[in-house]
């Protein structure tokens, strides 16, 4: 399978991302905290489009191999249960009937470390990672709600540059489709996916997976 030219449009989406996060970066140096060794958006729970897993896969499987890529994939496996039984309590809790801006907010509290954080505090694919995690610390927007990376000392309700993370999940799941049409995939619903992380270090994505006959 070719995903090489769906590569390309992805990495030209990062190059406008980084443009927008140094833009604001220096724009106001004071507020973005940033900086080599803080983690804190290494914790955050959230899902990635499959043109991203499977690039943040492919990245993996080209830099990692032998007994350090088995040791990764174990942690990442340990991850993804982790993720997996908090969904599925989360869901569990939306069934019986809670409310879903508590159960949101709970989520949200949650702190799973990204198996990809190395034991120095560095991301291991550091170049490679994924859009959510290299916009973290600037203000961002989704459904019209606000964000700000609590280190960072960009005060809430005061007025800055936003990043609109649903505009930025447009183009994702628009790549997405595209790629998964190019494949000639007949699991169609493949372009709609949303996958931690860790299941995209562990996935095989072959051809059983897209459905290619």
């Amino acid at each position: 399978m070719n995903f090489e030219p769906h590569f390309k449009k992805y990495e030209e989406l990062v190059v406008t991302v980084d443009a927008i996060f140094d833009k604001v970066k220096s724009e106001y140096p004071k507020e973005v905290f940033c900086r080599e060794k803080c983690s804190d958006c290494c914790y955050a729970i959230f899902d990635i489009p499959i043109i991203e897993a499977v690039y943040l896969n492919q990245k993996f499987n080209e830099h990692f191999s032998g007994v350090e890529k088995r040791e990764l994939i174990d942690i990442a496996a340990k991850v993804d249960r982790s993720l997996f039984k908090m969904k599925r309590d989360a869901h569990k809790e939306a069934q019986d009937g809670k409310d879903q801006i508590q159960i949101v907010a709970k989520m949200s509290m949650e702190r799973v470390r990204c198996p990809l954080l190395g034991k120095n505090d560095l991301c291991l694919l550091y170049k490679y990672r994924p859009l959510t995690c290299r916009v973290y610390g600037i203000p961002t927007a989704t459904a019209g709600e606000s964000h700000i990376c609590g280190r960072t000392n960009f005060k809430q309700g005061e007025q800055y540059p936003t990043l609109n993370m649903d505009s930025l999940y447009s183009k994702l799941q628009l790549i997405s489709a595209e790629m998964t049409a190019d494949l000639k995939a007949t699991n169609i619903k493949v372009c709609e996916m949303l996958i931690p992380v860790s299941m995209a270090l562990i996935t095989d994505f072959n051809e059983a997976f897209f459905g290619i006959e």
